[in-house]
């Protein structure tokens, strides 16, 4: 029988669901606590979720963006690792279910993350695909290039046309990422690898229901980016909403159809609980309800962190922090001060997000990026993003790789490998099967 096999200790022991920001920053402040940490997830490294989309259009590869958590933690002594999934949690026994066994604890943090939602629609959920792994990056890069090559085998137009729609699903940062990397191929890649490609048939699409484009920005940032994705030639509709697709057909509200074999949905994430909380705190869209210490109401030592955590006790956001990577990054670091001071018997301090700003990339020498009251464009933006993702990625060696492509990429206007690792993968909806139909209660980082 499979066993935990954590050590013994006379130490408390804090248990951590989930590699994300939000579970590593946590870890990190536990490492010179008189505690025991265990971390579980279940794959083994840390995934850099910003730039997944640059995988998913053969920009990086993926082990540019993933950084073992082994590796992380190597020299924090009182810091174990289980890969593991989740399976159920007993609160009133201090006791966490899963797939190696049962471990107990004496704190338990779920930092589980989120995941693709698709809000209750079936046949969207079977055929369009989220993007919130590195499997699903990878095999939505196999995806486009089988899309791409099957084209060249193709003569008739009707038959071309879908397989060069691309659409993406939400006006948020990932979709004006996505919908730029998709246009910046049509323009740099595609003419020297696909020559043959009828590209005046290869049209993006970027589909927001809501009445502008980054909506979390400002109104001049959200309008400069619209102005930029229409020049680099992104079909951007706005009060749209997709009401139905079936794999080639895209229905719209406003009546159109969009006929299409690629429906990349990035239009917002829901919270990935364990099962076993108190029910009535568990929001709809799986976010569990919090206190200001980030304590799941109606329990004593369990806590949320990070996208699955619903905190109302900020005014400027009444409907819950954001679910970005900065809100976990600094709940952890803030619940690890807290535990430390409840060993110490110290007063524990509320948790009160500092909003560090917002940047989207939309393309070469594009993006737009708000901080400190501060509001850029352009080419000072992009340098800025780039700047930012550097040193926010984990690992000297993920640094110099991911800035030598982006050199190599602007001085030859060029990507990645572009090759296909499984042909398999070409069939989106055995994808989206074997990516969301598993177990809603597993962990995931990011």
């Amino acid at each position: 029988m499979i066993q935990p096999n954590i050590p013994e200790t006379d130490r408390p022991r804090v248990v951590i669901v989930g590699g994300g920001f939000g579970g590593i920053n946590l870890a990190k402040a536990l490492k010179r606590v008189p505690v025991q940490v265990v971390l579980l997830d279940r794959n083994n490294y840390h995934l850099f979720q910003p730039l997944l989309y640059q995988v998913a259009t053969a920009g990086l590869e993926p082990d540019s963006i993933a950084f073992p958590l082994r590796g992380i933690f190597k020299h924090q002594k009182n810091f174990h690792f289980r890969m593991a999934e989740v399976k159920s949690v007993n609160t009133a026994d201090n006791v966490l279910v899963t797939n190696i066994g049962d471990i107990k604890y004496n704190y338990l943090v779920i930092a589980t993350g989120s995941n693709t939602n698709f809000f209750g629609n079936k046949l969207i959920e079977e055929h369009a695909i989220g993007m919130k792994s590195l499997i699903e990056a990878v095999q939505i890069r196999n995806y486009v290039l089988k899309q791409f090559e099957e084209c060249l085998l193709l003569k008739d137009e009707a038959e071309v046309k879908p397989k060069l729609n691309f659409v993406m699903v939400g006006g948020g940062p990932t979709g004006v990422e996505l919908a730029g990397a998709f246009a910046e191929l049509r323009k740099y890649i595609l003419p020297k690898d696909y020559p043959e490609l009828p590209l005046h048939l290869m049209n993006i699409y970027l589909i927001e229901a809501g009445p502008r484009v980054l909506a979390s920005m400002t109104t001049a940032s959200s309008q400069k980016t619209f102005e930029s994705l229409e020049h680099i030639g992104v079909k951007v509709m706005t009060n749209v909403a997709v009401k139905d697709y079936d794999g080639l057909n895209l229905l719209l509200s406003n009546g159109e159809t969009i006929q299409t074999q690629s429906l990349l949905w990035s239009a917002g994430v829901k919270g990935m609980p364990v099962a076993g909380l108190p029910e009535g705190e568990v929001l709809p869209n799986g976010r569990v309800n919090v206190n200001e210490f980030n304590l799941v109401k109606g329990c004593n030592n369990v806590y949320a962190i990070g996208d699955i955590a619903m905190m109302v006790n900020d005014e400027r956001f009444p409907k819950g922090y954001p679910m970005v990577a900065q809100v976990a990054m600094q709940q952890g670091k803030q619940l690890g001060r807290n535990i430390q001071a409840s060993l110490r018997g110290y007063t524990q301090q509320p948790f009160k997000y500092k909003d560090l700003g917002s940047m989207a990339t939309i393309g070469r020498n594009r993006a737009v990026a708000e901080f400190a009251g501060i509001r850029l464009s352009g080419y000072l933006a992009w340098i800025a993003w780039m700047v930012v993702h550097l040193l926010n990625l984990l690992g000297f060696r993920n640094k110099l790789v991911v800035f030598i492509n982006w050199f190599y990429r602007y001085f030859t206007y060029d990507r990645g490998t572009r090759i296909i690792i499984k042909r398999g993968a070409a069939n989106i909806v055995k994808l989206r099967q074997s990516v969301y139909q598993t177990d809603p209660i597993t962990p995931v980082t990011g």
